[in-house]
Order: C-alpha cells, then sequence, then structure tokens
C-alpha cells in the first residue's frame, strides 16, 4: 500500500498540536520552536503532494479510501483536485508566517485581573486549525467533510475569546467582554449553518445511500440517481447556506469584523486567509458538482448577493476608524468578488475565483500582519492615533504600502489578475453585474490610499516618533509574502496550470459552456 500523504500531511500538525500542547508550563520557548518546526515540516508535506500533482491526470488523485462507519456508508475518503492541491499548499505556507508574527502574542501577561496565556495552548491551537482546515480541503467523503468543518470552530473560538489583542483603548475589562463576544459569536453564526447543513447531509444520504462525493456525482452525471427538482433545491440551499456563513457572504457576515477586530492579527489572517476559504472551496467542490441544477436556479440571487457584499463591504472599509475592521470589511468585498466568479459560471470567472483565494491569502496575510506589527509598537487600532509614519519606520511603511496595493489589485500584482479573470468572466455571462463589480475597485483604491495616508504620512505624531522599523523576525514574515505577491502579479501560470483543469472539470459538472463571443461579421 503506498504511503497515506494526505492523511500525513494533516496528521502532522494534529500530533504536533498534541505535543506542543504538551511541553511543559516552563518551556515557552521549546514549545514555540516545536510549533514552528512542525508547521515548516507540514510545508515540506504539501510541497510534496504539489509536486506529485499531474494537472492533466485524474480529477482526485492521491486518494485514500478506507470503511470508517460501515453501518451508515461513512468512509475515511481522501483525494485533491487542482483547486484543492493548491489551497492545502496555501494553508501549509501560511501557518509558519502566523507562528512567527504571533512569537509573542500569548507570552505570559499579569493584568489587572492577574490573567495569563497560555504560550503552548496558543501555538497548539494553531496547528490544530491547520490540521482541520487541511483534511477540509483533502475529504470527499461528505461526511467525513462536515466533521472537520464543524470541528475547526472550536479551536478558532479560544483563539478569538482567549487570546485577544492588547491594543484595546478601552482595558483590559472590557476588551475581555467584546472577545467573549466576538467569540461566541463566531461560533453560534457557524454553529447554526453547520446544523442547517447537518440536515442537508442527512437528506443526501437519504436520496443517494452514501456520503462518496465521486459515487454520488458520477451516479448523478449517469443518470442513475435523478434528484427530484425540489429536493435538489433544498439540499442546495442547506449546503450553500453553511458555506455562505463561513465565507462569508452578505448578509450572514457580521461575525467577521467582531472576530478579526478583537482576534490577534496573526489570528486574524488565520481566520480570513485560512478558515473562510473552506467556505468558498466548498462552494465549488459541492454545491456545484452535487447539484448542478440547483446552483444554475440559485444564480441569479447568490449574484445580487455578491454584488452587495462587494460594494457594502468596500463602502463601509471607507469609513472605518479601526485599521483591523477595515481588512475586515475589505475581506467581505473580496468574498463577493469571489463568489461572484464562481457563479458567472464561466471558465475566467472560476479560474478567477480560484486563483483569488490564492492571491487573497497571500495579500490579507501581508498586509494584516503589517498591520500587527505597527499596532503592537503604538498599542492602539484607531487609524486616527498614527500619522508620519514612514518617515521614522520606511521598511514598515513600505511593505504596509504594497500590502496595501495588492488588496486594491494593482497590476503587476498577484490579486490584479485574479480579479481581472472574474470580472472578465462574469462580464461576458452577465454584463450588467460586471460593470457594477467594477466600481468595488474604485472604492478599493479610496480605502486603502486613506488609510495608507492618514497613518503613514504627514507630521510625526509624538507617539510615533520612536517607534522601530521592522526588526529581523518580522521580515521573515514580510518578505517571502510580498516577493510571492511580486511574482505571481507577473506570472501565475504556475497556479492556472494546477486549476484550470478542476475548473473545466466544474464547469462540465453544471453543463456550462463559456459564452462565444458576439463578433460582428467583417464587411
Amino acid at each position: 500500500m503506498s504511503f497515506p500523504l494526505l492523511t500525513a500531511t494533516a496528521a502532522l500538525p494534529a500530533l504536533g498540536a498534541v505535543a506542543t500542547a504538551a511541553v511543559p508550563a516552563a518551556q515557552r520557548v521549546a514549545a514555540k520552536w516545536l510549533a514552528l518546526l512542525v508547521s515548516l515540516a507540514t510545508l515540506v508535506l504539501a510541497a510534496i503532494v504539489l509536486v506529485r500533482f499531474e494537472p492533466g491526470g485524474d480529477r482526485y488523485q492521491l486518494t485514500e479510501s478506507h470503511s470508517w462507519i460501515k453501518d451508515f456508508g461513512v468512509r475515511y475518503e481522501l483525494g485533491v483536485d487542482g483547486i484543492g492541491v493548491a489551497l492545502v499548499a496555501l494553508t501549509a505556507l501560511l501557518i509558519p508566517f502566523v507562528i512567527l508574527a504571533g512569537w509573542h502574542d500569548a507570552d505570559p501577561q499579569e493584568t489587572g485581573s492577574r490573567r495569563w496565556r497560555p504560550t503552548q495552548g496558543f501555538f497548539a491551537l494553531i496547528l490544530a486549525v491547520e490540521a482541520m482546515v487541511i483534511l477540509s480541503f483533502e475529504a470527499t467523503d461528505v461526511f467525513l467533510f462536515y466533521i472537520f468543518f464543524e470541528a475547526m470552530l472550536i479551536p478558532m473560538y479560544f483563539l478569538i475569546g482567549g487570546f485577544g489583542d492588547r491594543a484595546h483603548e478601552h482595558g483590559e475589562e472590557t476588551a475581555s467582554t467584546q472577545r467573549s463576544y466576538a467569540a461566541v459569536k463566531f461560533l453560534l453564526y457557524n454553529l447554526v449553518g453547520g446544523l442547517i447543513m447537518l440536515a442537508a447531509v442527512i437528506g443526501l444520504y437519504v436520496v443517494a445511500g452514501n456520503f462518496s462525493l465521486q459515487e454520488i456525482a458520477e451516479a448523478r452525471a449517469g443518470g442513475s440517481l435523478d434528484m427530484a427538482t425540489n429536493t435538489e433545491r433544498w439540499l442546495f440551499l442547506g449546503f450553500f447556506f453553511a458555506f455562505a456563513v463561513k465565507a462569508p457572504l452578505w448578509p450572514l457576515h457580521t461575525w467577521l469584523p467582531n472576530a478579526m477586530g478583537e482576534a490577534t492579527a496573526p489570528v486574524a489572517v488565520l481566520i480570513t486567509a485560512v478558515v473562510d476559504k473552506v467556505g468558498t472551496f466548498a462552494m465549488l467542490r459541492f454545491c456545484l458538482q452535487l447539484f448542478p441544477e440547483a446552483s444554475k436556479w440559485a444564480t441569479p440571487v447568490i449574484l445580487v448577493l455578491a454584488l452587495i457584499s462587494i460594494i457594502y463591504g468596500a463602502l463601509l472599509a471607507v469609513g472605518q476608524r479601526d485599521i483591523k475592521r477595515l481588512v475586515a470589511y475589505a475581506s467581505i468585498s473580496h468574498f463577493g468578488f469571489i463568489i461572484l466568479g464562481i457563479f458567472a459560471m464561466t471558465s475566467q470567472g472560476q479560474s478567477g475565483a480560484t486563483l483569488y483565494m490564492i492571491n487573497h491569502g497571500i495579500s490579507t496575510a501581508a498586509l494584516m500582519l503589517v498591520a500587527g506589527f505597527l499596532i503592537s509598537r503604538r498599542g492602539s487600532r484607531l487609524i486616527a492615533d498614527y500619522g508620519g509614519v514612514q518617515k521614522v519606520a520606511p521598511v514598515l511603511a513600505g511593505t504596509f504600502l504594497i500590502g496595501g496595493l495588492a488588496t486594491l489589485s494593482l497590476p503587476g500584482l498577484a490579486p490584479f489578475v485574479s480579479e481581472f479573470l472574474v470580472l472578465v468572466g462574469t462580464f461576458s455571462r452577465y454584463p450588467a453585474v460586471g460593470i457594477i463589480a467594477t466600481f468595488g475597485i474604485v472604492l478599493a483604491a479610496l480605502y486603502t490610499l486613506v488609510l495608507y495616508q492618514r497613518t503613514m504620512t504627514g507630521p510625526v505624531k509624538a507617539e510615533v516618533a520612536e517607534m522601530p522599523d521592522l526588526r529581523v523576525r518580522e521580515l521573515l514574515v514580510v518578505a517571502p509574502l510580498i516577493a510571492l505577491l511580486i511574482f505571481l502579479g507577473v506570472y501565475p501560470k504556475p497556479v492556472t496550470d494546477i486549476v484550470n483543469p478542476a475548473v473545466q472539470q466544474t464547469m462540465s459538472d453544471v453543463h456550462k459552456k463559456d459564452p462565444k463571443p458576439e463578433v460582428e461579421a467583417a464587411k
């Protein structure tokens, strides 16, 4: 039997989480290094998965299948397509940067309430989230996917509620209350979505008789499994609702600004650059593949919701006073673009949406982590408390600018390619929708440049006059992300070569072809 590479990629961080949590309390530094080394080893395994994946080969590769709960037809089935393998690589890539950026975020700190931060627990929870997210990208059994889709909420709840941002203008007691509120809101929203999805998972089993994604999809394509129209639509809605909460899509988005605002910057990156990608990925893998007709039926409404997310998120980002909440609302706008590309039902749109998941993860990580370094120096998240930073910390300001320019999809940086493909793919089938979505780019330029202007330019405020520039550890976090943004902005082909065959298969699932361009005949 071949080596279970996919299982190993998820099992390593899971075992690392247990080992990190077990490190003696006095050995905090050892716990940090152990977590970092485990994340780097996981990255090596993910790289091997990426190298062994053949873009022109079978749809699902490196597959594993073992009987688990035989009486209910539940199997331990793993496999990756081009989209899944790219997101596994993204997750494994970002976690070492998250750990390095949060190196001191969970150091013991005695406050007025004598509250201590358990360092080992912080890094163990990060590794646990990594394991569950990777398994979510790999699972091809619907029930197995559901388990990890829900299980990742538990470590995220403790990361948000137990390790919140120390830069809070209202004191520790108020900060603790707001962290608890943000964590509970995150958990309740996602639990409600998960419970609705559970009902749909059970309904799917009743109709199909098993939980295997590949078997159900093949039966649907071959005509041996024929769902009634109303049944398919209800099941689709159950799945889509849970994924829309996770993504998040307007109006199910309100947990995200609270969670990102109250979490530490590395945990905020974990939320929006890693965990939330499971929602948009699942729309492609499960909604479109299992319920193609219902997906087409729901497309007009979903496109409207995606448009609202794009414009609404960008408008609220413009008016934010808090740096981290601004990035959160910007992410809501970006997820609107991703969902727009998925349901435009064109190969350009879906390729752009998949590429956007990768590029958004890298660009948001770069911007949020630099913002976290900035906030830790000043001790405030408020934009008004900064000014003239570029004069005292030019490297910090420069990396902040590049992260911001990537967020507004400047040509030459990675997000531009994906956003361009989404808009081209949308416009070719829904011209009016594509035109309206373009206004999101204008608003992105507004909130990004205003943020930079207010924090980095102008007279140097007394509170930032002695602010140090980026240290070596911080440069090790930011520099590779900036390099990736530039490389993928100039040469996105390595990613598109991997994801495009999977996109074509998804288009085949929904029986859609790209619209032919209307060219006036030459006279």
